[in-house]
């Protein structure tokens, strides 16, 4: 199960991405921003689940909303912004500026996809053999 998730994380990360781009193409006010802020959220966690693909969905979403809180944040010092304007790699990652509507769009962005992730994995584990004992007693 570990080799599939992290066959599919990188997809979905594209998914994501490509969601994000075509929202940009056809919208340019407040549903462009934040749904790149809650996009980007989703990207993480596919970039969790890849390196952790075992993680479960809870800690994956946990970890996911707090390493993008923490990017937030770091906008505060400057530092993303001083090195936003030399890279656009950097300006895509580490964004330019502190908004602080951000911080609840990450969480918005990752609970969809903890719940499919529980689902995912309640599924799986109810068709296993393992989660089924067989009746022997007739």
């Amino acid at each position: 199960m570990a080799r599939t998730v992290r066959l599919l994380m990188p997809l979905a990360a594209l998914l994501f991405l490509g969601l994000a781009l075509l929202i940009r193409v056809v919208d340019d006010g407040a549903l462009r921003q934040y749904s790149g802020t809650a996009l980007y959220a989703s990207m993480v966690w596919a970039g969790v689940l890849f390196l952790w693909p075992r993680m479960a969905p809870v800690p994956a979403g946990t970890f996911a909303t707090v390493f993008c809180w923490l990017v937030e944040c770091a906008q505060l010092t400057g530092v993303p912004a001083e090195l936003s304007a030399r890279s656009l790699a950097a300006r895509l990652a580490l964004g330019v500026q502190f908004d602080p509507v951000d911080l609840a769009w990450y969480p918005a962005g990752v609970a969809p996809l903890v719940v499919l992730h529980h689902l995912v994995r309640a599924r799986r584990r109810a068709a296993s053999p393992a989660a089924c004992p067989v009746d022997t007693h007739v």
